[in-house]
């Protein structure tokens, strides 16, 4: 009987610390892991736009991280090396609401939610080439903005230009000859015809810096370059010659500015703008006193400050004779017509010989291809490296 209530406390001692054991493990798989916390650094319902969004988490490693606007636009970002945060490559825009929905390595999520303010000053774009538009060889992206643009490199970083045959060129800022900033993007040499070009301007939410403001929307468009066509004046022979896939096809007789002073033409290289057809021309906008006021037709602008080609019929006695006009280059009706009828804004247009005022200024008009390539890409403001399409 001793043996037997031995044995059986000894079962009973055996049994009763195994169950405490046992009660330990429970609880132990029981216990939660905490839950997933992050902290934003934008938070609230009138945060301050311009600023990239960055989610952090207390403990562990985050997997997944997704920003969202209300109609569906997703910020991209980058989780940190040490997985310990997500930054966003964009800035937060203004006036928008965002969720952040983020995930960790254990498959744990947690989300937040935040609306930016409207920006106080809002920088706006102009830009020169309307999507699907065929344009010459010589037609550069050329972007005017609204208002001043200090963080020129910032907004740089934004602007991307994609070609269909890797075109090599970069961006180069200078000021328009309406006196705003201005951003160019030209290839090293004129464009291969039949390129298609696709211009993506991200700019939502940058900040332009000091008197600029924010940026509150993107912009993009899409060209093509059409033929090869190109004019060159010279003011020696008083003749324009026209070439085609590098064959010239035509020459025209012209009259260009009268040499020396104010109706001298512009020289250089520069692009044919825009084909306005018939317009009133009026000396006194161009500072040339009572010297003409008419209208003119098949007018082809070269220049903001007035210098065109177009019909001169009044002019006629001095086409490949004289050079004699106000500082534009007039032909023939006849020649103007077939002329108009066939060229494209984007041509390239270069006038050379003796007896003008010069280049006109970079911003009057298109007037980069007068710069060296190098010279070009020094006006960047990424230091100046070149940006391939």
């Amino acid at each position: 009987m001793a043996g037997t209530a031995l044995l059986a406390a000894a079962l009973t001692a055996c049994s009763g610390g195994g169950g405490d054991q046992a009660g330990k493990d429970t609880k132990a798989e029981l216990k939660q892991k905490p839950a997933m916390a992050v902290s934003v650094n934008l938070a609230g319902e009138q945060v301050k736009a311009g600023e990239p969004v960055k989610v952090t988490v207390a403990d562990g490693k985050l997997a997944l991280v997704k920003v969202t606007d209300a109609k569906g636009g997703e910020l991209p970002g980058k989780i940190s090396d040490d997985g310990r945060t997500w930054t966003s490559e964009r800035n937060a825009a203004p006036g928008t609401d965002y969720k952040v929905e983020a995930q960790n390595t254990e498959s744990q999520s947690a989300s937040a939610q935040f609306k930016t303010s409207a920006a106080d000053k809002v920088n706006k774009v102009r830009i020169n080439l309307p999507k699907g538009s065929t344009v010459g060889v010589a037609m550069p992206v050329s972007i005017v903005f609204d208002n001043p643009v200090a963080n020129k490199a910032e907004v740089e970083k934004q602007l991307k230009v994609t070609t269909s045959n890797n075109t090599e060129g970069s961006w180069g800022w200078f000021t328009d000859y309406s006196g705003s900033d201005r951003v160019d993007w030209r290839p090293k040499d004129y464009w291969k015809s039949g390129t298609d070009v696709k211009v993506e301007m991200n700019l939502n939410g940058v900040d332009s810096g000091k008197g600029g403001g924010l940026f509150a929307k993107d912009y993009s468009t899409e060209f093509k370059i059409g033929k090869d066509r190109r004019m060159e004046v010279s003011l020696d022979t008083k003749k324009m010659t026209v070439t085609e896939d590098g064959q010239a096809v035509e020459t025209i007789p012209i009259s260009a500015g009268t040499p020396g002073g104010k109706k001298a033409s512009w020289s250089g290289k520069m692009v044919l703008m825009s084909k306005e057809g018939t317009i009133r021309m009026d000396s006194q906008s161009v500072g040339l006193g009572d010297a003409y006021d008419k209208m003119v037709d098949y007018s082809m602008r070269l220049t903001w400050s007035g210098m065109y080609a177009h019909a001169a019929p009044w002019n006629a006695g001095n086409f490949g004779r004289v050079n004699s006009s106000s500082g534009c280059v007039g032909m023939s009706d006849a020649d103007a017509k077939d002329f108009y009828e066939k060229v494209q804004v984007g041509d390239p247009f270069e006038v050379v010989g003796s007896g003008s005022k010069g280049n006109a200024e970079i911003g009057n008009g298109y007037g980069e291809w007068n710069l060296s390539w190098d010279e070009w890409k020094a006006k960047s403001a990424l230091n100046g490296a070149p940006r391939n399409g």
